[in-house]
């Protein structure tokens, strides 16, 4: 079963890597069909499941080069029952492809993990609705409708979940709710717009210190994702006690808006060494940043410049 699921490592200091934007690198780099953006289509073929193997390593090649830490999540971002609905997927498929999801990653970690880099399993959970546009159901509601994909989750060998792209605080929190509820560690990352709030224009701050005083502030730490750094620096900067909760980042390398992203037929992959600098000014200015990775239009050139940028032993070639 779980290996770190009562100490999550990346607790203890240290900066681990994690990969970047699953979604956009199998579709535009690699000619992958996935409808609805559903990585997890992948896992029924074995072609499918070598394409997604191929793509973890080479960011765990990475991370073994710089000696640092892995959190590997797996490719269930879609994986929920509105949008297995429409991939013509059962409950019970959706609890197959989730458990299949979790046993590539626990095959990787056997192959790869090396003493004093640790490699985190984590469940992803994707919104029920669209990451660009705020959710509509109550906290009550998002905890019984992620509560199945959790609960799966919590009887593989995942050492945690991860909830990315929410827009809304309300879903957020039926998360962590539903993770409390089987001792799953839990990740909540939001995704901000381009003035460093959520779509529904609540601050980031407001979204944060919502969740932990709805759920006991059991997420163990929160996350960015999919804004790059320029959308929301100016909105992390001070002392408050909830910026020391955000641990990680996930951004994108192209300063498009949402909108523009949706509307292009083309991939923007920005500048993976200015992203690889802008992460390095971040984590000098946050030192509790340590899960750091990229969200839509990066790929392994991004995660390592921001290897490059932010882990001392990277530029040494380890």
């Amino acid at each position: 079963m779980s290996k770190y699921r009562r100490d999550l490592p990346q607790l203890k200091g240290g900066i681990y890597l994690t990969d970047g934007g699953m979604e956009t690198t199998l579709i535009f780099h690699e000619g992958a069909d996935l409808p609805h953006f559903a990585s997890f289509v992948l896992l029924a073929a074995p072609a499918g499941r070598r394409q997604l193997k191929d793509y973890y390593l080479r960011y765990l090649d990475i991370a073994a080069k710089a000696g640092t830490g892995f959190v590997l999540d797996t490719a269930t971002w879609r994986t929920n029952p509105d949008w297995g609905a429409r991939l013509g997927y059962s409950t019970e498929a959706l609890k197959a492809a989730n458990e299949d999801a979790v046993e590539l990653l626990s095959g990787l970690r056997a192959d790869f993990e090396r003493p004093g880099a640790p490699i985190i399993i984590s469940g992803a959970i994707g919104p029920r609705g669209d990451g660009y546009k705020a959710g509509n159901m109550n906290a009550g509601e998002a905890e019984a409708y992620h509560a199945a994909q959790i609960e799966t989750f919590a009887g593989t060998d995942a050492d945690m979940v991860t909830a990315f792209t929410l827009t809304s605080i309300d879903e957020a929190i039926g998360i962590a709710r539903a993770a409390k509820q089987v001792e799953m560690p839990c990740a909540i990352s939001f995704t901000v717009e381009t003035d460093g709030n959520l779509v529904t224009g609540r601050t980031l701050r407001q979204a944060i210190e919502a969740v932990d005083a709805a759920t006991g502030a059991y997420p163990h730490y929160y996350m960015i994702n999919c804004a790059h750094p320029s959308h929301f620096d100016t909105v992390i900067t001070g002392d408050g006690a909830w910026l020391q909760r955000i641990g990680g980042l996930r951004a994108n390398a192209s300063t498009m808006s949402h909108q523009q992203l949706d509307e292009s037929e083309t991939l923007d992959d920005g500048d993976p060494a200015d992203l690889g600098q802008r992460y390095r000014q971040l984590t000098r200015r946050m030192p509790q940043l340590r899960v750091l990775g990229g969200c839509c239009g990066t790929d392994h050139r991004h995660v390592a410049a921001i290897c490059a940028a932010c882990v001392p032993t990277a530029a040494m070639g380890r």
